[in-house]
């Protein structure tokens, strides 16, 4: 069975993730400067019907079991407040599965690690001696892909499909910061 030469739909997903980042900051007057790298467990999920006539009603699931961000830095603080806009790499694990509608069986499965790109913003707020709160926004641009999918049964090639996927996350995170000053500039 081949892929279908028509577009399938696209579908949005959601979820949670929890993680942590490493970094570094430094500060010249008013703007910083860092460096940081992120990694998250997810479980972002989504679905939509499948148009491939299968003979059967198909669902199609998409899922990013984790994705990591390894960025640039460029923010402007004011007080105990740092504005900052960041971009870099992006990578993420996804699996994608074909599930039979009327029994939620599996039918199928491709599983992917996806390198992309990504852009953010933030603001950062200092709260007490080197910790801090931030609300974030990143966009992950991860490419189209050509992905051969495999019978959860038998393991023989089912379709290949083309999945295109960008990631919008919005984050709150509570850093602390080692080293620097006790009592942070920003």
């Amino acid at each position: 069975m081949v892929g279908p030469a028509f577009r399938e739909g696209c579908h949005d997903a959601t979820g949670g993730f929890a993680g942590g980042q490493l970094g570094y900051r430094w500060q010249s007057a008013a703007w910083v400067f860092g460096i940081e790298a992120q990694g998250d467990w997810a479980s972002l999920k989504g679905s939509n019907a499948s148009a491939f006539p299968f003979g059967i009603g198909v669902t199609n699931q998409s899922k990013i079991n984790a994705f990591g961000l390894f960025t640039g830095q460029v923010g402007y603080a004011w007080n105990n407040v740092l504005w900052y806009v960041k971009g870099g790499a992006a990578v993420v694990d996804d699996r994608y599965t074909g599930f039979v509608t009327a029994t939620n069986a599996a039918l199928d499965n491709a599983t992917d690690t996806r390198w992309g790109g990504t852009v953010g913003t933030g603001v950062e707020i200092s709260f007490a001696p080197n910790w801090s709160v931030a609300f974030e926004y990143d966009h992950l641009f991860m490419g189209n892909r050509t992905l051969n999918f495999n019978s959860t049964i038998t393991g023989a090639f089912t379709r290949t499909e083309s999945i295109k996927q960008d990631v919008d996350i919005g984050a709150v995170r509570v850093n602390y910061r080692w080293g620097g000053p006790v009592i942070a500039k920003y």
